[in-house]
């Protein structure tokens, strides 16, 4: 089988929503600090900062590790993510491509709302969400996590085909963080949740690393922060 010699999976960098939507469910407010699309979320200052620290991880890299192929998710979070460390980096890297299957969970009707909206204006998805369970819970015109998986392990498996022996930093989210590596190493959801709570949820602007041994992506580096500086 044929895989990619390196794959690099970074979170973004700390975003305006990461900040203003944990205050608002604390607080239990309808609204929290911050409008518009998910997608068009930006960094904060600190998410900014993060992303100059992961180019200053890539500065230091051998020149036989440089990455050959980046990838990135669509949303200004990611994109801005990786353009701030390529700069910081200053080294002469690919110019990154985009992938829709890259793109965080969809929420549908759920998006950019706190959990006080949620239980205010769909009052019976708590039960629907119990129900289904989480890995199969839809919300509203949204995804469920194994929707998630099923469009990660198309990608996955296109990536290894497109860019077998080569290096790749793929730029994203947490549920794609998560669920790329359920589809790596043929984790069900039990095990997810297991890995989950033993080495925590993924954190913005980590670096998880998978290399090549004897053509099976084996996992080196998971949810690294040890670049970060103390914000």
């Amino acid at each position: 089988m044929s895989v990619v010699a390196e794959l690099i999976l970074v979170r973004h960098g700390q975003s305006l929503a990461n900040v203003a939507f944990p205050a608002a469910d604390a607080r239990g407010l309808l609204d929290a600090e911050v409008s518009g699309r998910d997608a068009e979320v930006p960094l904060t200052e600190v998410g900014e900062a993060q992303a100059a620290a992961v180019g200053a991880w890539l500065a230091a890299l051998p020149a036989e590790q440089i990455p050959q192929v980046v990838i990135t998710s669509p949303y200004l979070r990611a994109r801005e993510t990786w353009r701030l460390a390529a700069d910081a980096s200053g080294l002469d890297l690919p110019k990154p491509g985009t992938d829709d299957r890259l793109v965080d969970r969809l929420l549908g009707d759920l998006e950019m709302l706190t959990r006080a909206a949620i239980a205010d204006r769909f009052p019976n998805e708590a039960a629907r969400r119990a129900e289904a369970g989480e890995y199969r819970w839809t919300p509203p015109s949204g995804e469920s996590f194994a929707d998630v998986e099923a469009r990660l392990a198309s990608f996955v498996a296109d990536l290894n085909r497109d860019h077998a022996g080569e290096r790749v930093v793929v730029v994203a989210h947490d549920a794609v963080v998560l669920m790329m590596r359920a589809v790596i190493q043929a984790l069900d959801w039990d095990a997810v949740i297991a890995m989950e709570r033993a080495e925590g949820t993924v954190r913005n602007a980590s670096i998880s690393q998978f290399l090549d041994r004897d053509g099976k992506l084996e996992l080196v580096r998971y949810n690294d922060v040890d670049h970060l500086p103390s914000l």
